[in-house]
């Protein structure tokens, strides 16, 4: 039986090497049809392989079906359908086309039975068929699907593949394939020597794990160019890897920026230690939230236009409930710095509760428009769009605040009342109507950096107070009513916590920040960036 299925397997591969390129329709139905003349399994894997063999994507269709128990010969005339089952019948349908072939009842026809062996040959099967897919990304991922799972049996559908790609870049991915179907074959010491060179200068994680079970198996000079390619690679991927938490780091810079920007304002304007900031942050989320829940009920096909959508709508809640607070409670305790700090955080812990009393204690579902789903790689760098996104937008917001702090006769107001209020006062400059205009300033980019922060981060009631000791941290060292200081201390601060985290862990990464943050303020009290002004200076 042994001798008769190798005997088959021979037929086989000697029939491929004879078919063309491209076999036509009639070939394929003669090739289908020996499924209702063979018997038994071995039988059913020489039609399987013989149908591979013609690489033509039609053929997907039987073959999928036969692996899923869905292939059927007709009794009356042995012709071979896929079936779907309905009841006590069975709707027949033309293997390549797909077209409806009638009915017939369950006595009329025979299933084609599979085992777990034939399956998998199935499966080898419809992967080698992709290798001629019309689409190029389907082509990619089979290559990266058999340089994962290397196969002697892969080498020559690759090479078959590789002589008809016209695509370099996929043609290089279908050579790394058959490279590491070469070293799990019998090819001769120096085909594997080649592939060992070919896979170290793909110098990925698959090509490192691929190659250590080599080395861990192989001998001699192919052991040796194994653990030679394996240090060649280990020296890359750790400068990928400090350069992957430099951008991990610049990413937590951006978010520390958005939720830091505005707390420099009103501290180095108003110098209020505003407590409630992060709860601003908090609303711009939760707008962004019921946005989103409007446009999934009512204009789904507005989706992707939902942030877009929520930021000027956040912008206004928190800036008008900044406004709020400001007359309501912190501008009868200017100059207490202290009580400004309770007061402040009383009111984080009231719209703490008013948002649980109102959407729940639990976190929302905040969706990502389709323009920030995803992620991309710059050589071993794994890049989300969601964060690449944000940090455009944080410089952006940055960008227009400072155009505004420079270029505006309201900037100009607000920098004379930071530099010094009493002369700023005197030269008619209404301070009270500045102090008010800027809390909101402050709370309503706080919100607009919510909307961002709902797309990396859990929406609940506790949103802010994750953020808030960062964004004092960034604004103290990066010197307090300095946006300059700001965007470098924050970013100098994500750096280096993404930098600490792989060696101290993030707790004590975070320990270690705030220990290095402390001595430097003993050195330069008023941070990197100190503002000039006889008020400030005083």
């Amino acid at each position: 039986m042994i001798l008769l299925r190798t005997l088959g397997l021979m037929l086989v591969f000697l029939m491929a090497s004879l078919l063309p390129s491209n076999a036509t329709e009639a070939d394929l139905r003669a090739i289908i049809a020996k499924f209702a003349t063979g018997t038994g399994f071995a039988a059913t894997e020489i039609v399987v392989r013989e149908l591979a063999a013609t690489g033509d994507p039609l053929v997907e269709r039987p073959l999928a079906a036969l692996a899923e128990g869905n292939l059927y010969i007709r009794k009356a005339d042995s012709a071979v359908f896929v079936g779907n089952e309905a009841g006590d019948s069975v709707t027949l349908l033309d293997p390549l086309s797909g077209e409806s072939a009638g009915d017939a009842a369950k006595a009329d026809i025979t299933k084609i039975k599979v085992n777990n062996t034939l399956r998998r040959v199935i499966r080898d099967a419809l992967g080698t068929l992709t290798l001629r897919a019309k689409d190029p990304a389907v082509r990619i991922a089979a290559a990266d699907t058999m340089f994962k799972t290397p196969d002697a049996a892969n080498i020559e559908p690759l090479d078959a593949a590789i002589a008809a790609e016209t695509d370099a870049k996929v043609k290089a991915l279908f050579e790394q394939a058959r490279a590491a179907s070469v070293l799990v074959s019998d090819k001769p010491e120096a085909d594997k020597l080649a592939a060992i060179a070919l896979i170290g200068a793909r110098g990925d994680r698959d090509a490192l794990s691929l190659l250590t079970s080599v080395e861990a198996n192989a001998q001699g000079a192919v052991k040796d160019a194994a653990s030679a390619a394996i240090a060649s690679i280990n020296s890359s991927l750790a400068l990928w890897d400090a350069g992957q938490n430099i951008w991990y780091g610049i990413s937590l810079g951006s978010v520390l920026l958005l939720a830091a920007i505005g707390l420099a304002i009103t501290f180095g304007v108003m110098g209020v230690i505003n407590m409630a900031h992060g709860e601003m942050v908090m609303l711009g989320a939760y707008t962004t939230f019921v946005v989103q829940q409007v446009i999934r009920t009512s204009f789904p096909g507005l989706f992707d236009w939902s942030l877009v959508i929520a930021l000027p709508l956040a912008f206004l809640v928190a800036a008008s409930i900044g406004l709020i607070i400001e007359r309501g409670v912190i501008r009868f305790l200017y100059g207490r710095p202290l009580e400004t700090l309770l007061a402040t955080w009383g009111v984080s812990l009231v719209l703490q509760q008013a948002v649980r009393s109102i959407f729940g204690p639990t976190n929302q579902e905040v969706g990502n428009p389709s323009w920030m789903s995803g992620s991309f790689d710059v050589g071993q760098l794994a890049i989300t769009w969601n964060r690449l996104w944000i940090l455009v937008f944080a410089l952006t917001v940055f960008g227009v605040l400072l155009y505004v702090m420079k270029r505006t006769p309201w900037g100009l107001q607000m920098r004379a009342v930071t530099a010094n209020r009493r002369m700023a006062a005197s030269m008619g400059i209404r301070t009270p109507w500045v102090d008010a205009l800027t809390f909101a300033l402050g709370s309503g980019i706080a919100g607009i950096a919510g909307v961002a922060l709902s797309q990396i981060d859990n929406v609940s009631p506790n949103l802010g107070r994750g953020y808030i000791i960062d964004s004092f941290m960034v604004v103290v060292f990066g010197g307090v009513g300095n946006l300059w200081g700001t965007l470098v201390g924050a970013f100098s601060l994500g750096i280096v916590n993404k930098v600490l985290e792989p060696y101290a862990g993030a707790v004590l990464g975070k320990i270690v920040v705030l220990v290095l943050i402390i001595l430097f303020i003993q050195k330069r009290p008023r941070g990197l960036f100190a503002l000039k002004g006889r008020a400030v200076e005083a």
